[in-house]
């Protein structure tokens, strides 16, 4: 499927090809939460990297995370997360473990996509206090990471596009 998206003020628009668009998969971790998440969660949807194509990229800025581990050290994420830098949206998330996926926010795609038959809610163990998740009875969950990848979710529903 093919996925166009854009920041808010429209300077930066991209487009993608996606066999996995269903957004379906929260995250509530701090780092989804705060830099695109304003229900508490962002949703990270999958496409290939080799085809996102980006008008505005004067307009992109990245930021990485630095991650402190349970022993206390600092690290920075070599995951790179895009955003507008004039108007700060949010928009894509690449990173060069992983560089033939690229993970674009749903916040961001402008395109219709498609409703999930079910939700999997992970990293709920750092959700914010202030945010009741709505877990519904199809719906999975999981402290941390989910037992399966986003390509996995789609495979299993037969939902490949």
């Amino acid at each position: 499927m093919l996925l166009e998206g854009s920041c808010h003020c429209r300077k930066i628009k991209f487009s993608l090809h996606s066999k996995h668009p269903y957004p379906f998969n929260y995250c509530y971790c701090s780092i989804c939460r705060k830099t695109a998440g304003g229900g508490g969660y962002a949703i990270n949807l999958s496409g290939d990297f080799d085809s996102l194509q980006v008008e505005g990229r004067e307009y992109l800025s990245v930021y990485q995370v630095e991650i402190e581990d349970d022993n206390g050290s600092v690290t920075q994420s070599p995951a790179q997360r895009h955003f507008c830098r004039h108007c700060g949206s949010a928009l894509w998330v690449w990173d060069p473990r992983w560089p033939e996926l690229v993970h674009p926010f749903a916040s961001a795609i402008d395109s219709d996509l498609p409703i999930p038959p079910e939700r999997t809610h992970l990293m709920l163990k750092y959700k914010a206090p202030w945010v009741e998740p709505h877990i519904e009875s199809r719906d999975r969950k999981f402290e941390e990471y989910p037992d399966e990848s986003i390509a996995d979710w789609h495979q299993r529903l037969n939902l490949e596009k």
